[in-house]
């Protein structure tokens, strides 16, 4: 092993931190979602961590590496990206990828749709609905397990719904239901993850949110 990697002291490499925990579900994403990470992963592994790991082994070679701050410090980002890494690895490993735009021109409310709904004050909002993994609450979407999205799974066009709120009881009203285009986005899914939501051969491997 090269002896930049060795571990001096316990003050040199801490204990690494656990994953972070995701809810006990199925990890449904979209093939743009599993995308992003594969791609993400890669440039990790095949780009990050080589750069890294020879700022370390330059580091080591310069004395001292208790007071080098740049062998302890490429340490420590090394150890991040391991532990991303990880994460990654886990998270597209039990991935069950969904394509969404198998119900474009549909009315009904299924993982992967962009919906808006009116509040009773009349404001209307905008989501769309996503995996843990791949939702960006700053560009307008949420997770599929959110309460929000629990309510308005399953839901229609015009349909009233009601989401427990730490105020009570709040009814939406959806007033839109949006797809993507169909495309060729599957491609990038392994076969063997793919859920084709009219397909009856895979539709026991989805619960009915996505039927």
């Amino acid at each position: 092993m090269n002896k930049a990697f060795t571990k001096e002291s316990d003050a040199d490499d801490e204990e690494a931190a656990p994953l972070p925990r995701v809810a006990d579900a199925k990890n449904y994403i979209t093939p743009a979602g599993y995308a992003r990470l594969r791609s993400e992963l890669l440039q990790l592994i095949d780009a990050d961590r080589p750069k890294v790991v020879e700022a370390v082994y330059w580091a080591a070679s310069n004395g001292d590496r208790s007071e080098n701050g740049d062998y302890i410090y490429g340490k420590k980002r090394l150890r991040e990206i391991d532990r991303r890494i990880r994460f990654l690895t886990q998270r597209l490993e039990i991935a069950h990828i969904v394509d969404p735009s198998v119900h474009h021109g549909k009315t009904q409310v299924f993982f992967g749709c962009t919906v808006t709904y009116e509040d009773a004050g009349a404001q209307q909002t905008t989501i769309t609905i996503l995996g843990v993994d791949e939702a960006d609450t700053l560009a307008g979407q949420v997770s599929w397990l959110s309460p929000v999205a629990t309510a308005l799974l399953k839901s229609e066009l015009g349909d009233d719904v009601q989401m427990m709120t730490p105020d009570g009881v709040q009814t939406l009203s959806v007033v839109q239901v949006d797809y993507p285009q169909p495309g060729a986005s599957a491609e990038i899914a392994p076969p063997h993850t793919l859920i084709n939501c009219q397909d009856g051969r895979a539709a026991h491997a989805a619960p009915t949110m996505f039927a």
